[in-house]
């Protein structure tokens, strides 16, 4: 029963972000080191899917890398941007940006060293994925990932980049 709630209220939360603004919370980005406010990486009239993740989080690992493999792919029917940001501490920063670029990743990749883009998005746990529609707003949201999990989200950036 506890699970029951628990799930429910989850959806529950998720479903709150649904067409929210995106919030002005600073970030770092792994590549430059310079900060950013979140809704800034976000270009107005394209969707951009971000995947929330940790370097210790095992299937957030998978996710990001499932998505990197199916990109090349992904692009050829939809037109959209792909972008990580990572909620580990500030003194995994260096971890953080080891990890992504040992993986070849070809998309940008943030920090959210203080976990206050995770408070502003209000939610609990990795992995997470948004969508973000052409208005800028949240379109769609997931917690968690099983294998194959990934073509809900390739619908969802198909049908909101028509």
């Amino acid at each position: 029963m506890r699970k029951l709630l628990l799930a429910v209220a989850g959806i529950l939360l998720v479903a709150g972000l649904h067409a929210q603004e995106l919030p002005n919370t600073q970030i770092k980005d792994l590549n430059t080191g310079k900060k950013i406010a979140f809704n800034d990486i976000v270009k107005k009239g394209q969707v951009t899917v971000i995947s929330f993740w940790a370097t210790w989080c095992i299937p957030c690992k998978k996710e990001i890398k499932n998505i990197y493999l199916a990109l090349p792919t992904w692009k050829k029917s939809a037109d959209f941007e792909y972008i990580t940001v990572s909620i580990d501490e500030s003194r995994a920063e260096g971890i953080a940006r080891t990890y992504a670029i040992s993986q070849g990743w070809n998309f940008p990749f943030y920090i959210d060293p203080n976990s206050d883009l995770k408070r502003s998005l209000n939610f609990q746990n990795v992995p997470f994925t948004i969508i973000i529609d052409k208005t800028g707003k949240i379109a769609f949201s997931h917690v968690g990932y099983e294998e194959g999990g990934e073509a809900q989200v390739l619908a969802k950036i198909q049908e909101l980049a028509k």
